[in-house]
């Protein structure tokens, strides 16, 4: 089985770009190892553009910002994209298409794989910013324990291989193109 993780957010909007910053967190924090492949990528804003390597995989994991009804700024929740809690909403984002209709047009087209959603609640979505709120780096944390939880019941073991924080990976953003 071929699973990717998948980071989506605009990182020049802060709390925005935490699905891209995570993914790149664990990337750079676990070693992993198993019988399945796992693929991680910073999939940014291209939702639409991102078909043809999403289709490529049998699972998906996608990890965003969302909004839900009564939640509370970094706020984690873990769904079957089949099964979107009625109370969770993907809204607001700076994304210019988003993965929650690129995931309907791939099904449409029977290219999704099965599809599970990590979503945070953001705080601040505004633009050229890189300061991520107290509240999404705390959320990260449960997040991290659900993903290792999750890709350990599908056959992934993981190793820590380094302590490199959300708010540093968010930093590195902030310098991108200024050496």
């Amino acid at each position: 089985m071929r699973v990717l993780v998948l980071g989506i957010g605009n990182v020049m909007f802060a709390d925005e770009g935490v699905g891209v910053h995570f993914v790149k967190m664990i990337e750079g924090n676990y070693k992993f190892s198993g019988a399945n492949e796992l693929k991680f990528i910073d999939g940014g804003t291209l939702a639409l553009a991102l078909t043809p390597i999403i289709a490529e995989f049998d699972h998906l994991i996608v990890v965003d910002c969302i909004s839900a009804d009564d939640a509370k700024v970094g706020d984690v929740f873990f769904f079957d994209f089949e099964n979107v809690p009625n109370f969770v909403h993907w809204d607001g984002s700076a994304h210019e298409i988003e993965m929650l209709q690129t995931l309907h047009l791939m099904d449409m087209a029977g290219d999704r794989p099965s599809c599970k959603i990590l979503g945070i609640v953001p705080k601040r979505v505004e633009p050229i910013g890189f300061e991520l709120s107290n509240e999404i780096i705390n959320g990260t944390k449960i997040a991290e324990d659900t993903l290792l939880n999750y890709l350990g019941s599908i056959g992934f073991y993981h190793e820590k291989v380094a302590e490199f924080s959300l708010q540093e990976i968010a930093d590195r953003y902030a310098t991108k193109g200024l050496k």
